[in-house]
């Protein structure tokens, strides 16, 4: 078992070295962002090492139990967000239908932004503080936002309802389900990340198809959907509480408080590969959240029932179960940076070469959705074992989330401005407006993310 330190002793980089204020050229002390810490032959259960010598289990009962706890949290947080495009072509049928697609967007895009943006303080606080009581209340929150949202009628009580009850639950489920898993993998944290992201694939998947018998002219209703979606919510609850689990000691910053310390440390920006890294994140999510939140309705609107609709969803987040799964194993053997810039080409192509020119076709639509699942399942995946390769494992959930205050801005603003694009023109011309988005929006996550690397090892391929 060989030992290879990440980013000269990870955690010394982050707090001591401050490696933004490094020239970027100076590769022969540059360490390679791609490398995983250690490599691990042993697939069952291997303890390992990072440069500072902590030691991480890499597997067994207790690590595998909280990437299942995870998987159960992560259901609750990404199976709700990858069924939105169902939940958005209802409301614009039925209690919406007088609302723009724009003003329908943001109902999705509020939930997201606080999702993301509170979990600035939620990583921190789960760092210092444990799993325990994030994980409870943001389980609270997002059964009570279901069971409430079966109540609801009007737009504001949906916005309060999903939005933002159902978004601040999200927020405190999201940050220690990922940031556990930092706590007992490190060389394998790639396979064990992209096990858990697999969560959002399986719940959009099983959600879609469940709403669609559910809404159907002989389902049970809106009222009574919600609520069952709210119960398997409470279902999954259970072993997310009882297996989601911290492991690290925390070592305090010298100089700051246990208090003054849970808040977002925006010094991690001074790393300009990090910021970088940051920016194509907020990318990303621009171009991420278009397709699952429209694809629905642009079926409808180009002819095809609303329920055929529903089943694109479906294949795209079965395709996104292997794209979330299959790059994470890849990412440990091949590099981080490396598989998650071929991944985000992939998207750019597939929204740009297969959606832009598909003008309703069904058999397109299909291969889109299938091929955009497979590339885009790792944009989640991917982010955060990328991200954790600026920091030592105390502090990854810092610095992720902190990252994701960034990309928060970026899903409070797609889904809207998606929205406002479809108003453009006649039907052809709005559409393909929105489409243009979303992949310019790849394109220059794509960019980002190929300079951060360029800017770490240079352009050679072999060079991880």
């Amino acid at each position: 078992m060989s030992l290879t330190p990440t980013l000269n002793n990870a955690e010394d980089s982050c707090l001591k070295n401050h490696p933004g204020s490094s020239s970027s050229k100076d590769l022969s002390n540059t360490p390679n962002i791609d490398s995983p810490s250690i490599e691990s032959q042993d697939q069952d259960h291997e303890r390992t090492t990072d440069g500072d010598q902590e030691t991480f289990p890499e597997g067994g009962l207790t690590a595998w139990l909280v990437v299942f706890g995870s998987f159960c949290a992560l259901v609750c947080v990404y199976g709700l967000v990858n069924t939105s495009a169902v939940f958005e072509s209802y409301f614009k049928q039925n209690q919406l239908k007088s609302y723009s697609y724009s003003q329908i967007g943001w109902i999705f895009s509020l939930y997201l932004f606080l999702v993301f943006f509170v979990g600035v303080q939620a990583g921190p606080m789960f760092d210092h503080h444990g799993p325990w009581f994030l994980i409870a209340a943001g389980c609270v929150l997002v059964v009570s936002s279901l069971m409430l949202l079966s109540l609801c009628k009007t737009y504001y009580q949906i916005l309060l309802t999903y939005s933002v009850l159902g978004g601040l639950g999200g927020a405190l489920l999201n940050a220690p389900a990922y940031g556990a898993i930092a706590h007992f993998f490190n060389a394998r944290r790639g396979l064990a990340t992209g096990f858990a992201s697999t969560a959002g694939g399986f719940g959009g998947i099983v959600f879609p198809l469940l709403l669609r018998h559910l809404l159907g002219p002989n389902g049970v209703g809106f009222a009574w959907t919600c609520r069952i979606l709210g119960f398997i919510m409470l279902g999954l609850s259970i072993p997310a509480n009882l297996f989601i689990k911290s492991r690290l000691s925390v070592e305090m910053i010298e100089g700051q408080s246990r208090y003054s310390s849970i808040w977002p440390d925006f010094t991690v920006f001074r790393d300009r590969r990090f910021a970088l890294a940051s920016a194509g994140y907020f990318l990303m999510e621009w171009g991420l959240f278009v397709p699952l939140t429209y694809v629905v309705s642009y079926g409808t609107a180009y002819g095809i029932s609303t329920s055929d609709s529903s089943l694109l969803l479906s294949l795209l987040n079965a395709g996104s179960v292997v794209g979330r799964f299959l790059p994470g194993l890849l990412s440990d053997k091949l590099g981080r940076f490396n598989v998650i810039i071929v991944t985000i080409a992939f998207c750019a192509i597939t929204v740009l070469g297969i959606w832009l020119p598909c003008h309703g076709s069904m058999p397109v639509l299909i291969a889109f959705c299938l091929a955009f699942g497979v590339a885009s399942g790792s944009n989640l995946s991917l982010i955060p074992v990328c991200l954790g390769q600026f920091c030592g494992s105390e502090q990854y959930a810092r610095y992720f989330a902190t990252s994701s205050m960034l990309a928060s801005f970026g899903t409070l603003s797609s889904v809207p401005i998606a929205g406002a694009l479809v108003g453009i023109g006649d039907r052809s011309m709005g559409w393909m407006a929105l489409i243009l988005f979303a992949g310019c929006s790849y394109v220059g996550a794509l960019i980002c993310y190929t300079s951060v690397r360029v800017m770490t090892v240079g352009w050679r391929p072999q060079d991880k």
